[in-house]
């Protein structure tokens, strides 16, 4: 009998645990979201009427079940003594809360009170913040009946944290100041206490500059009809349901969009976006993977697939349609992101050299490109149980899928010019400059400080953000903010442009200290509203915008190319969108390309994720392409240090960029 190696065993060994893993992944989905009634083919077997009964077309025909997986059915299978008693202590608590209601009797209040997003309700003790959140009128995501179970109910308590009860066993996962709104009992009523639900809804992105459009891609999408049935790549996967969608997904470290697709017509339908409910593990890419590990793996996986199904199933019902007419999934995200979603170890990105396990099998020619595809059910998501999941294939190291797809929306740019460049703003930033026939490509840990994080009064771009400000000559600051509601703090735009005007009023030094006083700490911008700015704000967004300004400088500087020379500059993403070009470029965030010449694209990730969702062809030209281009990473240019030093004042980029070596 011959032997086996070692390293085959191992590739076995390490296959059936793949294996065994999908097993259990799947039936622990089937037995949390899957009516024991249903049959394979979701028949209902049931001998009594059920309000999720589709009626047969012919008669005699078994009901076809239409339950969307938004209700959890684990505790029918469970006989635990503690899940009994924490969903009597629940039912106590509703029936109590429901009996005062129907007596006109509210539940005694205390002193202090529960708020979000400016409304505000007495604090009553055996509350949860799930019951405030409904006082409230505040949607929080849950698929579980507000046992713990489905971790989705994630909200941020900015105040009043001592109100309430000790974390429980199924908030495990998560750190101050995040708690999981079913499990966060009021335990006294004395204090004041506010929140937010991660998943708020940031300001979508709907249209683009004329010149940003994505090139005509060939129409043939992997997700094809034959008759009565519907094919993947040619296999027959299901019977048609007279409809065909698929699912474009930009999934940002801040903020998620969805595109739903009709694949017979090419046309979106539906859109869709959140903030990413993963902020629990930290605010950039790097938390992230510390965070993903141990007894916390996995956490981040679920929070980004229950809210990706959460939008499958708001954005079917708003259509009328089953989520079983969804076939295929494109994801555009970072390596990081998209990553966690494939259920793939992603510690290995977070150290040198920086690249994802995907990344080493692909350079030890172990794969023939760094794509991903993977079962949505096996990922959690949900769809039609025999849809695909695509990952974009990565450039190199943290530059991803995400600008993957944007050069794929913003293709037919860069063919037309010879100097093109790109810069996706984020919280991990890419740059992507195109000269002399090459393609070179950077990664810029930005961080969220111009995103919502860092700064005491910083926030997403969602209603109440102060979105612009002007100073006048008095000092004091005139603004908009998004939906024109009363301001709750300030978005990335509004801080470019408050940073611009301290600047151009010389109220602040290009190192972020205030001129009249330099031990002056902070300054308030809207006196009535209480909102400040601090020396620590700026240091902040310094540090951010050195981030940005290193990865432009030195990926020009390496190809030999000037800020005058740049052609056409593409501003991509959704925050990039609403930056005033002239205050950006003025505080040095961005090159000092001629402002004629720079194009505001729009979320090119979402349309070059859709793109490929309608092209075979596109995609398969793209897991090539991404081949060509160079990846430079920053940390390893000798001058970064003192790059990244002169790029955390707020001072314009020169135009003209000092060769590397030379000094000053």
């Amino acid at each position: 009998m011959p032997k086996i190696s070692q390293q085959d065993y191992q590739k076995r060994l390490d296959r059936l645990t793949e294996i065994f893993s999908d097993i259990v992944s799947h039936a622990d989905a089937q037995a949390t979201h899957r009516c024991p009634y249903r049959d394979a083919r979701d028949r209902c077997t049931a001998a009594f009427s059920c309000g999720n009964q589709i009626a047969a077309a012919e008669k005699g025909e078994p009901a076809t079940c239409g339950h969307d997986g938004t209700f959890d059915y684990s505790l029918a299978w469970e006989a635990d003594p503690a899940t009994l008693e924490r969903a009597r202590k629940q039912l106590d608590r509703v029936k109590r809360s429901a009996a005062a209601r129907r007596e006109g009797k509210p539940l005694p209040t205390g002193p202090g009170t529960v708020s979000h997003d400016g409304r505000t309700e007495p604090l009553a003790v055996g509350m949860t913040l799930f019951d405030c959140a409904d006082e409230l009128a505040v949607e929080v995501p849950t698929s579980c009946l507000r046992n713990g179970r489905c971790h989705e109910c994630v909200v941020e308590v900015s105040a009043g944290e001592d109100a309430l009860c000790a974390r429980t066993e199924a908030e495990g996962f998560l750190r101050p100041p995040y708690r999981l709104a079913c499990q966060a009992l009021v335990e006294r009523d004395d204090i004041d206490v506010a929140f937010a639900p991660l998943r708020r809804r940031p300001r979508i992105l709907v249209r683009a500059h004329a010149d940003a459009a994505a090139s005509p891609a060939a129409f043939d999408p992997l997700v094809t009809r034959r008759g009565d049935e519907v094919l993947y790549d040619g296999a027959v996967v299901d019977r048609y349901r007279e409809h065909m969608l698929g699912l474009a997904v930009d999934l940002g470290t801040t903020t998620v969009v969805l595109d739903f697709v009709d694949l017979e017509t090419g046309k979106s339908v539906h859109s869709a976006a959140f903030e990413n409910p993963q902020a629990f593990g930290g605010s950039d890419v790097m938390n992230r993977i510390s965070y993903d590990r141990d007894d916390k793996a996995g956490e981040l996986q679920k929070a980004a697939a229950s809210a990706i199904s959460r939008a499958i199933v708001d954005g079917c019902a708003r259509l009328g349609l089953g989520r079983e007419t969804i076939y295929e999934i494109v994801v555009a995200a970072n390596p990081t992101m998209r990553d966690i979603l494939f259920k793939l170890d992603v510690q290995g990105i977070g150290q040198k050299p920086y690249k994802s396990s995907i990344e080493h099998a692909f350079l030890a020619g172990e794969r023939a490109n760094t794509a991903l595809s993977a079962l949505a059910r096996r990922l959690g998501l949900r769809a039609n149980r025999e849809a695909r999941v695509y990952g974009l294939p990565l450039i190199a190291s943290h530059v991803g899928g995400d600008a993957a797809a944007a050069l794929v929306a913003l293709e037919q740019g860069f063919a037309e010019a010879e100097t093109v460049m790109l810069v996706d703003m984020g919280t991990n930033t890419e740059v992507v400059v195109k000269h002399g026939g090459r393609m070179l490509a950077a990664s810029c840990p930005a961080g969220p400080a111009f995103e919502g994080g860092l700064v005491r009064y910083g926030m997403p771009a969602c209603d109440g953000a102060i979105e612009t400000v002007r100073l006048g000559a008095d000092g004091e600051a005139a603004y908009e903010t998004i939906g024109g509601k009363q301001p709750l703090g300030l978005c990335g735009s509004g801080l470019i442009d408050l940073l611009a005007a301290l600047r151009r009023g010389d109220v602040l030094t290009a190192k972020g200290v205030f001129t009249a006083d330099r031990k002056q700490k902070d300054m308030t911008v809207v006196p009535e509203h209480g909102i400040t700015f601090s020396k620590e704000d700026a240091s902040n967004l310094g540090q951010a915008k050195a981030a940005n300004y290193c990865g432009q400088y030195i990926v020009m500087r390496a190809l030999g190319v000037g800020p005058a020379e740049v052609e056409r500059l593409y501003l991509a993403g959704g925050f990039a969108n609403y930056v005033n070009v002239r205050n950006a470029q003025s505080i040095g965030l961005l090159a000092p390309v001629p402002e004629k010449r720079v194009v505001k694209a729009g979320n090119a990730a979402a349309r070059g994720a859709r793109a490929i969702l309608l092209s075979g062809t596109r995609r398969r030209a793209l897991e090539r392409e991404v081949q060509a281009i160079d990846h430079i990473e920053l940390e390893t240019t000798p001058d970064f240090f003192d790059l990244f030093v002169d790029g955390c004042q707020f001072k314009p980029m020169p135009a003209h960029l000092v060769p590397e070596g030379t000094a000053a």
